[in-house]
C-alpha cells in the first residue's frame, strides 16, 4: 500500500506542535534582553577606552607644559560627558586620572547597578616644559 501522493502523513505527536510556539515565546524576551545588556555593557567598554583617552591627551599636554585649564579641557573633550578629571605632578610626573560613572540606560527595563569607570596616564615632563602651579 502506497500513500497517495499530496497527503501528510499522521505524527503521533500532532498535539505538541504548538509547544515550539510557546518555548519560543517564552524564550525571545530573554534572547532580546540579553542582547540589549550586551549593547550597554559595549557602551561601557567604549566608555572606559575614551577616559584612558582623556587621561593621556591631557598628561601629554601638561608634560609640555600647557596651562591646567587647557589639559582639563582636553581631557574633557574626550572623555564622556559627566566626567572627573584629577592632576598630581610628583618627581618630575604627570599624573591624570579620570573617572566616569555609567549609569544603566532606562530602555534595559532592568535593574543593573552603576559601573564606574577610571583611567590615569603618568607622563615625565620634557625638560625645557615649565609646570604650572598644583592643581
Amino acid at each position: 500500500m502506497r500513500a497517495e501522493q499530496g497527503t501528510r502523513p499522521r505524527h503521533p505527536r500532532s498535539g505538541q506542535q504548538g509547544m515550539v510556539t510557546a518555548e519560543a515565546a517564552l524564550a525571545l524576551p530573554i534572547v532580546a534582553m540579553f542582547a540589549l545588556v550586551l549593547v550597554w555593557l559595549v557602551a561601557v567598554g567604549i566608555d572606559q577606552v575614551r577616559v584612558v583617552d582623556a587621561a593621556r591627551d591631557a598628561a601629554r599636554q601638561l608634560a609640555r607644559g600647557d596651562a591646567d585649564g587647557n589639559a582639563r579641557q582636553a581631557a574633557l573633550r574626550t572623555a564622556p560627558e559627566g566626567s572627573t578629571v584629577e592632576f598630581s605632578q610628583a618627581d618630575g610626573l604627570v599624573t591624570v586620572a579620570v573617572s566616569h560613572t555609567a549609569v544603566p540606560p532606562r530602555w534595559l527595563l532592568v535593574p543593573l547597578p552603576e559601573l564606574t569607570v577610571s583611567g590615569d596616564a603618568t607622563v615625565e615632563v620634557e625638560p625645557d616644559a615649565e609646570l604650572p602651579g598644583p592643581a
